[in-house]
């Protein structure tokens, strides 16, 4: 009975860095939207949202099943609903990617402001931390946990950056302020995504210790 509760925690382990990965896709494709103006690639995003909607209900089932049908000790029971919270914060990354492509598809026709290189960083490092979350999870690592706990507070000062750039540009060209301001809810966006990665590590967390941050 053991070997197939644990040969299901390893399935756990799978379907959730397989919506790890359908996440990390979606935020990629929706910043090479808004980068290249690529209004297909916003759409192709926003119908990727479907896809990760469809993994968290594989999991919550799977998470299901494994408190329904076995009897897990209390460390198993931390590691199953800490999986259930970990999926309600990655459907919510899921869909800021989604909010991020819509706004794409707002800007698409605008002429672009100048470049913004640290909201491509936001979105990178916000990818890392999502990655090392799961991973931290996977491997019960709290170390690694901790580390995307604290690697938020490199997300909260580019967030600073980026509305400071965006400031600048609207003080040398007012023409700007529309797109700004969207450009300006794309960063949020990108840092709430770092919010909902360190709950996630939060989780981890909890899973390996009982104590939830």
């Amino acid at each position: 009975m053991r070997i197939h509760f644990d040969e299901q925690l390893d399935r756990l382990n799978e379907e959730i860095i397989n919506m790890g990965t359908l996440i990390q896709q979606a935020i990629g494709m929706a910043v090479e939207a808004l980068i290249k103006r690529d209004v297909e690639k916003a759409k192709q995003t926003m119908d990727f949202d479907a896809e990760i909607d469809h993994q968290e209900k594989i999991i919550e089932n799977l998470c299901l099943k494994l408190l329904l049908q076995q009897q897990p000790v209390a460390r198993d029971l931390r590691v199953i609903s800490a999986a259930l919270k970990m999926i309600t914060d990655m459907e919510r990354i899921g869909d800021h990617a989604s909010d991020i492509s819509e706004l794409a598809i707002q800007l698409a026709d605008l002429p672009p402001v100048e470049q913004l290189p640290d909201v491509e960083a936001m979105a990178k490092e916000t990818m890392v931390m999502l990655i090392q979350g799961l991973e931290a999870y996977v491997e019960r690592n709290y170390e690694k946990a901790e580390k995307v706990i604290v690697h938020d507070d490199v997300i909260d000062d580019l967030f600073d950056r980026v509305k400071q750039e965006l400031i600048e540009i609207i003080q040398k060209n007012s023409d700007f302020a529309g797109q700004a301001a969207d450009l300006l809810m794309v960063a949020k966006y990108f840092e709430r995504i770092g919010d909902h990665a360190t709950n996630i590590a939060e989780w981890v967390i909890f899973s390996i210790t009982g104590k939830h941050e």
